[in-house]
């Protein structure tokens, strides 16, 4: 769908994907009215009002109901009684980057997963900068996909990191090369508590896309292997491509006696020894892996794929070293929403441990995390809404346990409880609504905190 010219359209949620809609469909020719349920922030408002857009604040009332189509922010979940009204009435409802893909001109590589989409689409960010290709990274990190929709072109790719709530509301977004990295538990209660719930929505990366485009996704992921299995029984579908760290694929890359090794059309290259690569972990081999598998099939040089995995230094809030004080590490993963997160937090690190776990609880089993801590963590420290679940699932497995109603006062428990030669990881497992506004802005109340010690 491309012409919306004089049709009314709602935006449900006024944050930065809803103002991004909004001025992307108004420059269009729809006509739009923006509706928050919450508070609109002083500076959206302005905006709105500088370029005509009508809105409404602390409501949805009969003027966002009586509409075409509504255009959904992702932190509008299903369940929320507007969107209820418009499945009830049979009034279409999409998502920010389905939207914008109606008017975009440029080839799209989108990756979505449990974990390591920023750090992959980052990584993509750094290697096509370094191979001299033009690209626009949006989607669930930095700008919204409308927002930068007026910039594409076909020579351009467009790297997006795709959430499962956005593909929740997709209708005919097809990406010329998706990526899944990885399904595990998470956001279980916005899909009613159902593994399998969310991890259909992860698979709708991919319903849009023609034989002749590609699927990226990863072979030592044994539950999402089987979701792929059924994918292929499909009359069309893309051409699969994948990628493992512990044995060899048919398709993709992989590794062996250290290397890694491209496998294209029954062509195998050697790319680099997996100890060149610049960032540590298990983890991070899996998200330099996808990286460069797509970077190949977009026809992207080895030279550069390989001068990429050597120098792209990660991104902030992951595992981000913010100083070294006496000989203790002070390491931020704010970004760690999740238990998987924490357990490949906790896998990169080989000596002791004093964690920082909490915030609201998505539905986490924190037992999941019990082999790793009794390994590594002398010292648990519990914050936010998940500090009772945390306590009653994971007390007797330290050695020392406290919880506080701070961020602050946590620094300060772990800065006196970590030895030199150890590290305090805030790795939070929990989303951050309950005492901060994102998983940024906890990190930055963390640096804060560690620089103030």
């Amino acid at each position: 769908m491309t012409n919306i010219r004089g049709k009314h359209i709602a935006v449900i949620g006024a944050a930065r994907s809803g103002l991004a809609a909004a001025r992307m469909l108004k420059k269009y020719g729809a006509d739009v009215y923006v509706s928050d349920s919450s508070d609109i922030h002083t500076e959206v408002k302005s905006k709105l009002i500088s370029e005509h857009i009508a809105f409404e604040e602390n409501r949805h009332s009969s003027r966002a109901e009586n509409v075409e189509m509504a255009v959904i922010s992702p932190g509008v979940p299903d369940k929320a009684p507007i969107i209820k009204y418009y499945q009830r009435e049979g009034i279409p409802v999409y998502s920010e980057i389905e939207a914008a893909s109606w008017f975009n001109r440029s080839p799209i590589v989108a990756v979505t997963g449990s974990n390591g989409k920023t750090t992959v689409t980052s990584w993509m960010a750094h290697m096509w900068e370094t191979a001299g290709r033009s690209y626009l990274l949006a989607g669930n990190i930095g700008r919204a996909f409308s927002d930068i929709i007026d910039e594409t072109q076909p020579g351009t790719t467009v790297i997006l990191e795709i959430s499962s709530f956005q593909l929740d509301h997709i209708h005919s977004f097809r990406p010329d090369i998706s990526v899944i990295l990885n399904i595990t538990p998470d956001h279980l209660d916005r899909y009613e508590f159902s593994f399998n719930n969310y991890a259909e929505s992860k698979l709708r990366i991919l319903e849009n896309q023609q034989a002749e485009d590609i699927f990226i996704y990863n072979q030592d992921d044994s539950f999402l292997v089987e979701k792929v299995q059924s994918v292929s029984s499909r009359d069309i579908h893309p051409r699969f491509y994948s990628f493992s760290i512990e044995h060899e694929v048919n398709q993709g890359a992989f590794i062996r006696n250290d290397q890694i090794i491209f496998k294209i059309n029954d062509s195998e290259e050697f790319l680099m020894n997996t100890s060149e690569v610049g960032l540590p972990g298990r983890h991070n081999l899996h998200n330099g892996l996808a990286t460069a598998l797509a970077a190949r099939l977009s026809e992207i040089k080895s030279e550069s794929i390989r001068e990429s995995l050597q120098t792209f230094e990660g991104v902030e809030h992951r595992l981000e070293l913010v100083r070294i004080l006496n000989g203790v590490k002070y390491i931020n993963d704010s970004k760690a929403t999740n238990i998987n997160a924490v357990w490949f937090a906790l896998d990169s690190f080989n000596v002791p441990i004093v964690l920082i776990l909490g915030g609201r609880d998505k539905g986490n089993d924190y037992n999941e995390l019990k082999s790793q801590i009794r390994e590594k963590v002398h010292t648990l420290i519990a914050i936010g809404e998940a500090r009772e679940a945390i306590r009653k699932q994971l007390k007797d497995v330290v050695p020392n346990f406290h919880d506080t109603e701070t961020l602050e006062d946590a620094v300060r428990i772990g800065h006196k409880k970590a030895k030199r030669g150890e590290i305090v990881l805030l790795s939070p497992a929990c989303s951050s609504f309950d005492m901060f506004e994102d998983y940024e802005h906890r990190g930055q109340v963390f640096k804060m905190a560690v620089q103030n010690l």
